[in-house]
């Protein structure tokens, strides 16, 4: 009974599908935050500006950049690692800055000392994402994942 739960739980979770709804379910709040900063790029400024950071306009652009760039070779498959360990650093970097739940009286400090948690653990993700990529000596892309039904790339089975 246990065995066949078992394989009946590894053929669903080792789809392709499930592997690629759990990296755009990673990726999704970062793709959602870049149209929102594009679709309101004074707004973006202003978060920055909020943040304290200077100056405001190019580090909001390149918060934009990294919200779409890294999604994109994680979800392409192109450079998985490389934007899997980008969006890692982003993200604890902002955490530190957005999240200061030790700075906060109570009760804010319990609120914010979850969404600090919360962006540890997309941290976490992201970091498995880009070791699993690494230590399987994968490149990690679409073409030459087994069941994609695209060609290898050239030199690989």
């Amino acid at each position: 009974m246990i065995s066949s739960v078992l394989r009946g739980a590894r053929t669903i979770a080792t789809l392709p599908a499930v592997r690629y709804v759990a990296l755009l379910g990673l990726c999704a709040a970062y793709l959602q935050g870049g149209i929102d900063k594009l679709l309101d790029f004074p707004g973006a400024i202003a978060e920055v500006e909020h943040f304290g950071l200077a100056p405001a306009l190019p580090i909001a652009v390149a918060t934009i950049v990294t919200e779409f760039a890294a999604p994109t070779l994680i979800l392409s498959g192109r450079l998985r690692w490389l934007g899997a360990l980008w969006l890692a650093g982003f993200t604890a970097v902002a955490t530190i800055l957005a999240n200061r739940f030790w700075e906060l009286p109570m009760p804010d400090r319990q609120m914010a000392a979850n969404g600090f948690f919360e962006h540890v653990g997309l941290v976490g993700g992201f970091l498995l994402v880009a070791w699993y990529d690494l230590s399987t000596g994968r490149r990690a892309t679409a073409r030459s994942e087994p069941g994609s039904g695209a060609l290898p790339e050239r030199g690989r089975p």
